[in-house]
């Protein structure tokens, strides 16, 4: 019968010795949403509005004219 126990013993030490698994699994899938969120966050500033709509856009200010002074260039610091 102690063979039985010492072996029992052996085995739920093992199991309790698995190493990081649910922690890594953790870390990687945190790693993955926050890239996959970085890349969203920082590509949508290189977006484009095409749309040829002048008062939907982020830039809008005013109505036809463009704004302030009339300037209609988007990349004008460029």
């Amino acid at each position: 019968m102690p063979d039985t126990v010492d072996t029992a013993a052996a085995l739920l030490a093992a199991a309790a010795q698995q190493g990081p698994g649910d922690t890594l699994r953790i870390v990687l899938l945190v790693s993955i949403v926050g890239g996959a969120l970085l890349a969203w966050f920082l590509l949508r500033g290189y977006r484009t509005d095409d749309s040829g709509d002048a008062g939907t856009g982020e830039g809008a200010v005013g109505g036809s004219d463009g704004g302030v002074g009339g300037n209609t260039d988007r990349d004008a610091s460029a």
